[in-house]
């Protein structure tokens, strides 16, 4: 039988909230930790899976332990990039009402600071925090943390290996006597460390969902390709998945400005999001993606935490990523509340080898991806390059007589005959590629 929230300790008000919202039966991580939070006093330590429902298990049980005849800040929490910090306020927010009466603050970088300086001299009992722009103001002395009772960092593995410094700022900051709930879907050394060193000796430690942690509804897949035809066998891919909306994961900003770049030459709906882009832009191609307007996104690790979109059909690592870690966050951008989903990497031959190690560490299985041949690859790059031609703006200022003598050779011919001899004139240039690009291939097995 289903577990209720009042059957976890949450109150009628917060309950009612919920329902509303049409969230009625919690999820494990929620069935698991909640209790903790409310009936303890330790230190808490979950590990838990991307889109299990992590924020309303540490947010519920805080915003019913909020004294709010006290008008100091009573938690503060902390998440690795703005997005992320954003949907947890937003999500708090949701679950917040009138009639609790508790003050919510959200303080990002990214955006000008003096309304959240502002912001912080009226009552507030949470913050939600991007950890640089916390220490920005601890510095200005616009915000006291000294009184905190409840210390969140969510997205923890990305936190210590990002923004170590302000963290450990920010730690230094707190009242010995808080209580830190870290969140986290994976463990590595940095996160052992950092329970060793700022944790108390008695944590609870909660695992929920890890004997799927390579996340259930996801379809793992590899291709192997040769660096010459790697975006090739992507873009064959895309073609394929036509109005299926996924992320590209890259390892570095210069690769997903470079993917970026050759997908919109190509006539992809796509954008790129990386840590260089200023927020404002990268606000707007978040904005366009979350809506439909652009179906692609190609993005780095840091970049893409946050992002919660629930129809994600695949994700690509065009690059494996170096951890397994990082993996585990990419693979969980898609089959999220439910869905069904693809994680394709695409590796070339050297890489292989490391597929089960991926395996054995994750328990998860891979399956090897039908590349396409070589015809298919062509005659996708000849669509690709039609729908160039059918999207290209029409040039205004091409000189009427010039136009003229152009239209007078091909005044004979049909839009048949016309196509026709377009297209065979292009298959013949592209063969010319093909014939380059094996001859390259067969030096390099040599």
């Amino acid at each position: 039988m289903s577990k209720t929230f009042s059957s976890l300790g949450i109150n009628n008000v917060l309950e009612s909230n919920l329902a509303d919202l049409n969230i009625t039966v919690p999820t494990d991580i929620q069935v698991k930790a909640i209790p903790v939070i409310l009936n303890n006093t330790e230190d808490v330590v979950a590990i838990a899976k991307t889109g299990t429902g992590k924020t309303a298990a540490f947010g519920l049980p805080l915003l019913q332990l909020i004294d709010t005849n006290k008008e100091n800040i009573q938690v503060v929490i902390l998440a690795p990039t703005r997005e992320l910090g954003q949907q947890i306020h937003k999500s708090l927010s949701t679950f917040n009402s009138e009639e609790l009466q508790i003050s919510i603050a959200g303080v990002f970088g990214g955006i000008p600071i003096k309304p959240q300086i502002e912001r912080l001299k009226d009552t507030t009992h949470i913050v939600v925090a991007t950890p640089g722009r916390l220490a920005d103001l601890m510095e200005r002395n616009a915000i006291e943390i000294k009184a905190v009772s409840y210390f969140v960092l969510d997205e923890a593995d990305e936190m210590v290996s990002a923004h170590k410094e302000g963290v450990d700022t920010i730690i230094k900051a707190l009242p010995k006597d808080r209580r830190t709930l870290l969140f986290t879907a994976t463990m590595p050394g940095t996160i052992k460390q950092l329970v060793q060193n700022s944790l108390s000796k008695n944590v609870i430690t909660i695992e929920a969902d890890m004997q799927t942690i390579g996340h259930q509804g996801i379809d793992h897949q590899y291709v192997i390709v040769e660096p010459i035809e790697k975006l090739n066998v992507l873009m064959h891919f895309l073609n394929s998945n036509e109005g299926k909306r996924g992320i590209i994961f890259c390892k570095t900003k210069a690769a997903v400005n470079k993917l970026a770049k050759k997908l919109a030459i190509n006539k992809f709906s796509s954008g790129a999001i990386h840590g260089s882009l200023s927020q404002g832009i990268r606000d707007r191609i978040m904005g366009q993606f979350r809506e439909g307007h652009i179906h692609i996104l190609v993005a780095t690790d840091l970049a893409a935490r946050g992002i919660d979109v629930k129809d994600l059909a695949f994700v690509v690592n065009y690059h494996l990523p170096d951890t397994y870690d990082a993996y585990v966050h990419r693979s969980g951008r898609t089959a999220r509340a439910g869905a069904k989903g693809l994680s394709l990497s695409v590796i070339q031959q050297d890489e292989v080898q490391d597929i089960p190690e991926f395996e054995d560490e994750l328990g998860i299985v891979f399956k090897e991806y039908q590349k396409a041949d070589t015809k298919s690859i062509e005659e996708n790059n000849g669509l690709l390059w039609a729908r160039k031609i059918f999207k290209t703006k029409v040039n205004r200022d091409i000189p009427e007589d010039f136009k003229a003598k152009v239209k007078t050779i091909f005044h004979h011919l049909t839009k048949e005959e016309l196509v026709d001899k377009i297209l065979s004139n292009y298959i013949a240039n592209n063969n010319t590629i093909v014939e380059k690009q094996e001859v390259v291939k067969k030096k390099k097995k040599k």
